[in-house]
């Protein structure tokens, strides 16, 4: 996924859980492209190699006890699955976002349907969608759910599973 909010709702989901008394981190793949993944570029092996060391950082997040957001395009099933193969019982939720061209601030989507942007996660590159994700974050009756209503839905899954329980 492309610039479709997936940041806006790491963020939102991060104040929440702060708001809660539970720490946790938003590993932005924006951000992490300009330090720690500087020398990668969107080739399938760099990004499996953008993917991997992230599942790496979220690893030992989630050791010392840190609820880790990973907040990035991650187009193929098989990095995810990686990433998912790092972590102990289920402490890897994967949740799909499903608003990508609704929700398109930059304008992004509307430059790579005019084949102004090539390269472009589930444009003219490929985008293989969660087969069972955990949380499925999607349009309501036409309408984008705003990144706090989604953030909600992400934290009562949390709770419900007893990831948030005081231990």
């Amino acid at each position: 996924m492309q610039d479709n909010g997936k940041s806006t709702l790491a963020f939102s989901l991060s104040r929440e859980l702060h708001s809660r008394g539970k720490l946790s981190y938003v590993l932005d793949g924006d951000n992490l492209r300009h330090g720690l993944n500087k020398d990668l570029g969107f080739k399938p092996e760099d990004r499996a190699e953008n993917i991997r060391r992230t599942g790496e950082v979220a690893k030992l997040f989630a050791d010392a006890g840190l609820i880790c957001v990973a907040s990035l395009i991650s187009p193929y099933r098989r990095d995810r699955d990686t990433c998912r193969a790092m972590l102990p019982d289920a402490n890897f939720i994967e949740a799909r976002l499903q608003l990508c061209e609704a929700r398109d601030p930059k304008g992004l989507y509307k430059l790579a349907r005019a084949g102004k942007i090539k390269g472009f996660t589930g444009i003219d590159d490929p985008y293989e969608p969660p087969i069972n994700c955990e949380i499925e974050l999607k349009q309501e009756n036409g309408i984008c759910p705003t990144p706090t209503l989604m953030a909600g839905k992400v934290v009562t899954y949390l709770e419900e599973k007893g990831f948030l329980e005081v231990i």
